[in-house]
């Protein structure tokens, strides 16, 4: 029933008014516009039939130029599919407008519990003792990364804001003049950002939504519990790595780590004037006037001037004064709205995000090479030293580390950055940045080398105010980290480092090239099994586990809908925290407007509190785990066949838009890892990896193997025992969903002129047989009769998506013919080809 009630809500509040404003693009003001507008539904409509009659893009495009669009040459019809692009991007910004918009009467209609749902179970029971522990210690993290999907400018995220807000209202005169400035505005980076722009595009967010969407939302959460006193400000934290992310990005160096620490103190001291002036305008008694106006002066220099520095303490101490004043002499007026200003200030301090510093174990290893020539205990390699050498080097030796002694430009800046990290943390508070993660974790250096450049870099004789936090990411990394995790354990000295850190180690899993180097099921299996080896190591050791997840858009990189997943963690995981990334579009797509930020961080809470509020607990039998061993065995065994063909990465560079990832001026970070002359999958980045499957719609990496794995018990009579798994097991469960998900985005008609293609054709159809097994195993295992077909709004949301973007692909997939035959016009098609990325990674939301 509620699905029926969403689906109706759906079709009146996005369907229906899409269609109504979509009309107010024939008047956009464009050369020539009025004809595109009239033309694209007509294009859909050719695509569509020109598809699924067996004709390939180029086709239908040349009849399309024939018959309905009066050009005269090439390059005028190359000028029309731009324009044709300008409209489906603009169309894709008016439906995310109109979506998120109906956000919270959709959300009326939803069969997810609510905060307000849980907390009225807990009331009715009578259970505030039982969970209040776990209410006052668990948090949910939720870090912002700079991965290059999400690429809408301040302004067009101004437009959007408004439009959202017209549409609620149905001001359909002021919205045709909100098109029009979108129509003036563009919509793409002149230039590649650098990372203070990505930085600078985020921290927008955090000062438009998330400042008071978690301030909204603890305010609730400490009504809601009653008489009792709560004071957890770390209930929802937000992480970010823009400007701290150094992996595989030369551009990010110390000084934008510094001036991106920066930035978000400054925006956050703009947040607290800001409430600061509304309090003035209510607190306007005498004895109040001094702590408040010294205040003001203080955060409006401190907003403006980055060397300026104001502490925690100097915030909340003047806070907690008049506090005090208005309870004792002026009757405790307008004392709730001071008390959210005053929760706001504990939650943010003087840093609003965490931010996280990543870089790679082979950068480290680089470094720590360096350093040890230069200091003469190796003449060229770190392999001269036996094993116990080395670690008593990076235990014990108290070396001093100068960046300007060092040539190489990584090694340099490596040092120059720790060395500043001290400063970094006298200024935003050791909150501001508290957290090392090494990508490509894979054994007990990985972790060591980064402990032993702190003490060489200012913390040889003091507390490493730092989390060292392993990333395990590959299928070797996740196959010793237990072992990994345990040698650590037994070193005095890390043991001595991890007391100072409260005993919690936290451990970060990587999904997206987890999912690249072992396929899906294989490496969500994976990553479970980790997580449960890791949470009882832990455990054996006094340690308490935090998991932070490396979670893409897509479920190829850990996507998918993310309460169903946390929910469906077994007992043996380790509970203590929520930490994830949320990339790309996802940020504005799923975290965009306080509605939705709040309904979500719901959502995670309600994962992580759910065992203790309910009652339950997840477990798998041993025979469940044997079946998703097998399964998970065999569907690798078909994407390692894929991975190893001598066409895979041929076909992604020379059939897909791989090459034009790093084209587009969407981020700043290069589109792989290293500079090969040869392009290798252990190189390449799981974003454009993962995105190049999506613009082609197929969406290999997000189901491929599951097919063949399910049809192989199919054969052995066996496919009621994969079924029983799928209704007893929410983690294989929701990992089968999710693959549906990535089939449903598929559409192979789009690409099947590929079939004809002499080098390609037979590893087209590879893929496409994968596919339709995986969809029709899928469907016999759910007992659905088509795909998503009990999220009936998530459906029809992707069917409007992927028709407005079909046009657009169809010119994607002609430009890529016409650069494979050779064309004068190579250059303006290779745009195309660029220029098209952009509203197709949009309209999907979550496909990198």
């Amino acid at each position: 029933m509620q699905q029926q009630e969403r689906l109706a809500e759906f079709k009146k509040s996005v369907q229906n008014k899409f269609n109504v404003y979509n009309s107010l693009f024939l008047n956009l003001p464009y050369e020539n516009i009025e004809n595109v507008g009239m033309l694209i539904p007509l294009l859909l409509d050719q695509s569509e039939k020109g598809l699924s009659n067996g004709l390939n893009p180029k086709e239908i495009l040349e009849n399309f130029f024939e018959n309905y669009v009066d050009t005269k040459s090439e390059k005028e019809q190359i000028d029309f599919m731009f324009r044709i692009i300008q409209y489906v991007e603009r169309q894709v910004v008016l439906y995310d407008s109109v979506e998120d918009a109906a956000f919270p009467k959709l959300h009326k209609h939803s069969s997810s519990l609510s905060l307000k749902d849980y907390f009225q179970l807990v009331e009715k029971n009578n259970s505030w003792d039982t969970i209040w522990d776990k209410l006052s210690s668990f948090s949910a993290r939720i870090v912002l990364t700079a991965h290059p999907t999400q690429f809408y400018t301040p302004a067009v995220l101004d437009i959007i804001t408004n439009l959202r807000t017209l549409i609620l209202e149905d001001k359909i005169d002021e919205i045709d003049v909100g098109l029009q400035q979108l129509g003036l505005t563009s919509l793409i980076n002149a230039k590649k950002p650098t990372p203070l722009d990505e930085a600078k595009n985020i921290i927008y967010t955090l000062r438009h939504v998330y400042y008071d969407a978690i301030g909204d939302m603890y305010a609730y959460i400490k009504a809601s519990v009653g008489a009792k006193n709560f004071e957890n400000h770390d209930i929802v934290k937000l992480g970010f790595w823009p400007g701290g992310d150094r992996d595989g990005n030369p551009f990010v160096t110390a000084d934008i780590t510094k001036d991106v620490v920066n930035e978000l103190r400054l925006t956050l001291m703009k947040c607290y004037y800001n409430d600061l002036k509304g309090l003035l305008n209510k607190l306007t008694f005498k004895a109040v006037q001094n702590p408040l106006q010294k205040l003001r002066s203080n955060l409006y220099i401190a907003m403006f001037d980055s060397s300026k520095d104001i502490g925690y303490e100097d915030l909340i101490v003047p806070l907690e004064e008049i506090r005090k004043i208005l309870i004792e002499k002026y009757q405790g007026l307008y004392l709730k709205d001071l008390e959210l200003f005053i929760d706001k200030v504990k939650i943010f301090k003087v840093h609003f995000a965490t931010i996280d510093i990543r870089q790679d174990h082979s950068m480290h290893t680089k470094v720590i090479t360096e350093v040890l020539i230069k200091k003469g205990f190796i003449k060229n390699n770190i392999d001269e030293l036996p094993e116990e050498g080395l670690i008593d080097i990076l235990l014990h030796e108290n070396l001093q580390l100068v960046a300007e002694d060092y040539d190489d430009e990584i090694v340099q800046d490596t040092i120059k950055n720790i060395l500043q990290l001290q400063t970094i943390q006298d200024k935003n508070g050791e909150e501001g940045c508290n957290r090392y993660i090494i990508s490509n974790s894979e054994d007990i250096y990985s972790i060591l080398f980064v402990y032993a450049l702190f003490r060489w870099c200012g913390w040889a004789d003091k507390k490493i105010t730092f989390d060292i936090v392993p990333l395990f990411e590959t299928m070797n990394g996740m196959d010793t980290a237990q072992a990994t995790m345990k040698y650590l354990y037994n070193l005095p000295e890390y043991r001595a480092h991890l007391e100072n850190r409260n005993n919690r180690q936290t451990i970060m899993l990587g999904f997206s090239d987890g999912t690249k180097d072992g396929g899906y099921l294989k490496a969500n299996w994976s990553i479970l099994k980790t997580k449960e080896e890791l949470s009882t190591v832990c455990e054996e050791n006094d340690i308490a586990a935090i998991f932070f997840d490396g979670r893409g858009g897509p479920p190829a990189r850990g996507g998918g809908k993310t309460h169903r997943f946390y929910a469906a963690q077994t007992n043996k995981v380790a509970n203590n925290e929520i930490q994830l990334t949320i990339q790309g579009q996802t940020i504005t797509s799923t975290y965009g407007t306080k509605e939705q930020f709040i309904y979500n961080s719901e959502q995670l809470l309600t994962a992580g509190l759910s065992n203790t509020i309910l009652g339950k607990e997840i477990t798998i039998s041993e025979t469940n785990r044997k079946l998703v061993e097998e399964l998970s065995n065999l569907s690798f065994k078909k994407y390692d066949a894929l991975k190893h063909h001598d066409k895979f990465m041929p076909y992604l560079e020379n059939m897909s838009t791989l090459k034009y990832y790093t084209k587009a001026n969407i981020g700043s970070r290069p589109g792989k890892r290293g500079n090969k002359a040869k392009l290798e999958l252990s190189d390449l980045r799981a974003i454009s990896f993962v995105g190049s499957w999506s613009q082609l719609k197929q969406n290999v990496p997000g189901y491929y193997g599951i097919g063949t794995a399910l049809k192989t018990l199919d054969d052995d009579g066996r496919f009621e025992e994969a079924k029983k798994l799928y209704e007893e097991v929410p983690f294989f469960q929701a990992l089968m969903l999710n693959s549906m998900m990535s089939l449903s985005k598929c559409y192979f008609e789009l690409t099947s002129y590929m079939k004809e293609n002499e080098e390609y054709g037979a590893f087209w159809e590879i893929l496409h047989e994968e596919y339709k097994l995986s969809k029709a195993m899928l469907l016999k295992l759910s007992g659905m009769k088509i795909l998503m077909e009990k999220e009936a709004v998530s459906r029809e949301s992707i069917n409007i998506r992927e028709n407005i973007v079909l046009p657009l692909l169809v010119i994607q997939q002609y430009a890529l013919q016409r650069i494979g035959e050779g064309t004068e016009y190579k250059e303006l098609y290779e745009k195309i080809v660029t220029r098209s990325l952009y509203g197709n990674i949009n309209a999907s939301r979550n496909s990198a």
